[in-house]
């Protein structure tokens, strides 16, 4: 029994309402020579460009409110991009101060004469003892 014999077993019939109607089916014929409907394509677009003629011009207070409203709103993002920018070198300013405070904190290590004298001193104590 291979694979097709299992999607055969299972093909559902459909009832009667799901069958297609072939009265329903509407397929235009094509009569139409390309003439005609190149024709009727170029009525469409002079149609097209006529509504478009007819469309009142746009009232100049309305465009100059929008254009304000544009510069407002490209002065606020840049506004924001350099108080962001300002943000970030603060933060790195911080971060550098903070390294070299603890930088600051470490304790110098001693030079080698320094470690004789102590180990000296740690000596003699002991002599004195």
């Amino acid at each position: 029994m291979g694979p097709a014999c299992h999607v055969a077993a299972h093909v559902v019939a459909l009832s009667p309402a799901h069958h297609i109607n072939q009265e329903n089916i509407y397929m235009p014929p094509f009569k139409d020579s390309f003439q005609e409907r190149l024709a009727r394509a170029n009525q469409a677009k002079t149609t097209a460009l006529v509504k478009l003629r007819e469309k009142p011009a746009l009232d100049p207070e309305v465009v100059a409110a929008r254009q304000a409203a544009q510069a407002a709103r490209e002065a606020a993002k840049i506004e924001a991009s350099a108080a962001k920018r300002a943000a970030i070198a603060q933060a790195k300013a911080d971060k550098l101060a903070r390294a070299a405070e603890a930088e600051a904190r470490k304790p110098v290590p001693k030079t080698e004469a320094e470690k004789k004298a102590a180990r000296d001193a740690r000596y003699a104590a002991r002599k004195a003892r």
